[in-house]
C-alpha cells in the first residue's frame, strides 16, 4: 500500500498534536511517560517513569525480606577448633580378641581393637571433586565397649581441622571398616585430603566392606541390601524417628544459611547408629560364617 506524501503529512501532524496534548495534561498519563523528548529537553530518569506507572496502577512495590537467624543453632558436642565439633559416647558391645574373615572370603583374621567403622555424610551423593564431607563418624572397640567419635563442620573453612583429627585416630594397624565405604566414602575422603593439600592416611590402610558379604549372604532373602533393609531384618534394629541419609545435605546446607540445627542434629543421630549398626552387622556375619 502506497503511502502518499499528505497522508505521511497528516499522520505527522496528528503524532504532533498527541504529544503535545499529553505534554498539557500532566505527567501521570501513558503518553506523558513514554512520549520521546524532543531536542533540547532533558531525558527524563526511568526510574521516575517507573513510579509513577505504579502509582497509576495502584501497584506497590515489594521488598524482599531476609528471614532473621534460628536461635536453635546448637550442635552435638564440644568446639574443639573453630567451627569443628567433636561428640564422644559408648555403647556396651562384646567382641572377640580376634575374628577370622572368612565372611569376606579372606584367610586371615583381624584383632578387633584394631578395626575403626566409619561413616560419612556428605553435601551430596554423586561424589566428585564438588562433594564433601561434614560429618565423619567413627567407631572403636576397647575393653567390650564401642566408643563412637562423631566431627561436624560449621564452616567450610574447618574441613582441614576435620580431616586432621580423623587422620589423627588411624595408625598402621587400624584396619577400616565400612558399608560400601571402599566404592565412595574413602575415595571421598581421599579426594578431600588431596585437595586440603595433606597427606593421604587411608590408601595404605587395609579396609574390610561389609556390603559385599551381606549381599552375598542375603541377596534375594529381603527386597534389598540397605544397611536399613539389613539392621532391621538380621539385627532386628528398628529406628524411629530417623532422618533419611538422602535428606542430610540439605540439612547442613539449611544451619550454614542460618536455619535451625534441628535437622542436623537428626543426621548426628543417624551417623551415630550407622557406626554402631556396622560394629554389630561385623560380629554377626562373623559368627553366621
Amino acid at each position: 500500500m502506497t503511502v502518499t506524501l499528505e497522508k505521511l503529512r497528516a499522520l505527522r501532524r496528528q503524532a504532533g498534536e498527541t504529544v503535545g496534548a499529553s505534554r498539557e495534561g500532566g505527567g501521570n498519563t501513558p503518553q506523558a511517560l513514554f512520549a520521546a523528548p524532543t531536542a533540547g529537553t532533558p531525558r527524563p530518569d526511568p526510574g521516575a517513569k517507573l513510579d509513577a506507572l505504579r502509582r497509576m496502577l495502584g501497584v506497590r512495590q515489594r521488598h524482599a525480606v531476609s528471614p532473621l537467624p534460628s536461635r536453635d543453632r546448637s550442635i552435638p558436642g564440644i568446639e574443639i577448633e573453630p567451627g569443628l565439633f567433636l561428640a564422644e559416647s559408648t555403647r556396651p558391645m562384646q567382641a572377640p580378641s580376634s575374628v577370622p574373615l572368612a565372611f569376606a572370603k579372606r584367610e586371615d583374621s583381624v584383632d578387633t581393637d584394631a578395626l575403626m567403622f566409619f561413616d560419612t555424610e556428605t553435601t551430596g551423593l554423586a561424589g566428585g571433586t564438588g562433594t564433601r564431607a561434614f560429618m565423619i563418624g567413627a567407631a572403636d572397640w576397647s575393653a567390650g565397649t564401642l566408643r563412637i567419635r562423631q566431627l561436624t563442620i560449621t564452616t567450610l573453612a574447618a574441613e582441614p581441622a576435620m580431616l586432621r583429627t580423623f587422620a589423627q585416630w588411624l595408625s598402621p594397624r587400624t584396619v577400616l571398616c565400612s558399608y560400601n565405604g571402599r566404592c565412595y566414602d574413602a575415595p571421598l575422603l581421599k579426594t578431600r585430603f588431596r585437595l586440603a593439600r595433606m597427606g593421604d592416611p587411608i590408601s595404605a590402610l587395609d579396609h574390610v566392606d561389609l556390603l559385599f558379604p551381606t549381599r552375598r549372604r542375603y541377596r534375594g532373602v529381603w527386597e534389598n541390601c540397605r544397611l536399613a533393609t539389613i539392621e532391621r531384618e538380621a539385627l532386628r534394629i528398628v529406628r524411629e524417628d530417623d532422618l533419611p541419609g538422602s535428606e542430610a545435605p540439605a540439612a547442613w546446607l539449611s544451619f550454614l544459611r542460618g536455619g535451625s540445627s534441628a535437622n542436623l542434629r537428626r543426621v548426628a543421630e543417624h551417623n551415630l547408629q550407622d557406626v554402631v549398626t556396622l560394629g554389630r552387622l561385623f560380629v554377626h556375619l562373623a559368627e553366621a560364617a
